[in-house]
């Protein structure tokens, strides 16, 4: 199985559906990871999101790993370690930059993926549109009086970067042999394995109070469980190019989330952040071809 787009409508905008709603349930999962900071800072929310989030993968699927090749471990491992890596990064980010800023830097990942796997002239509009559009999203939504960016905060946030295209290349390739919950426990539990010793080792026994663990719960659902796995779904069928520019979206979703649930204030170079990205969404999708090759060798 390719990880290009199959012909048919519903080929071509169901890993569409899949991508935004992984988007959404990643969003919703960050507000709550907001509230855990406070008390567990971001390497006990990291922990505390891949741990539980292994957990219950491995009980859902029970992953076959004795049966798996050698080709299909080493594809699982990859896809752990990145991500391992980008989520520990995003949240340290987090935890010193204001959102909309941690995720313009972050989102310089997929974009830069983009840039480098297009062949076609028309697509560097719609990443030139989507750079402006979360560029102007992240100004505006740190405010008149945000103080310089921390330089901690965007180190990671860079890290972020480069591990979530890492992340949308390790995912491409586990796709395009399996894409089930299976090969999905099997990452997360390798991301487990590399986080949680860190946010034991910074907050000890903090992570067992009742109410951190079912926030915790909460996030390792919304913000793993569900996005890792319709993501997965998404990548067996829809080119690595368009992802990369799809997930343009993500900062302006976040943004939105956060006016609702965090009662965050949007300016008007916000909304036109947020204008700009759907319309680099919208256009990456519509103009997409279903039957286009892959971009990259499925062994990439």
């Amino acid at each position: 199985m390719t990880s290009t787009d199959r012909p048919g409508r519903g080929s071509t905008y169901r890993p569409v559906a899949l991508v935004l709603g992984s988007m959404l349930s990643l969003q919703f999962g960050a507000a709550i990871a907001t509230h855990l900071f406070d008390e567990v800072g971001s390497a006990g929310a990291s922990a505390l999101r891949l741990g539980l989030a292994a957990v219950l993968l491995v009980a859902w699927a029970r992953p076959p790993v004795r049966s798996w090749s050698p080709d299909h471990r080493r594809s699982v491992v990859l896809l752990g370690l990145a991500m391992a890596v980008m989520n520990f990064a995003f949240y340290e980010a987090v935890s010193r930059l204001p959102l909309g800023a941690a995720i313009t830097i972050e989102f310089l990942g997929p974009l830069g993926l983009a840039v480098v796997l297009t062949r076609r002239p028309r697509d560097l509009v719609f990443v030139a549109l989507a750079l402006a559009g979360v560029a102007a999203l992240g100004f505006g939504q740190q405010g008149s009086d945000a103080g310089a960016l921390d330089p901690i905060g965007v180190a990671a946030a860079l890290v972020a970067a480069l591990f979530w295209a890492a992340y949308i290349l390790a995912g491409s390739r586990l796709a395009a042999t399996d894409a089930g919950l299976a090969s999905l426990a099997g990452a997360c539990t390798v991301a487990a394995v590399l986080v949680v010793p860190i946010g034991v080792a910074a907050n000890g026994t903090d992570l067992l109070d009742g109410r951190v663990l079912l926030l915790g719960l909460g996030m390792a659902v919304l913000a793993s469980v569900i996005p890792y796995s319709f993501e997965l779904r998404a990548l067996e069928r829809m080119a690595k190019r368009t992802f990369s520019i799809l997930v343009a979206l993500e900062p302006a979703i976040g943004a939105l989330v956060g006016a609702v649930l965090l009662d965050q204030h949007l300016g008007a170079l916000s909304l036109t952040g947020i204008a700009l990205v759907v319309a680099a969404g919208i256009g990456a999708t519509a103009t997409a071809s279903p039957g286009q090759p892959p971009l990259l060798p499925d062994s990439a």
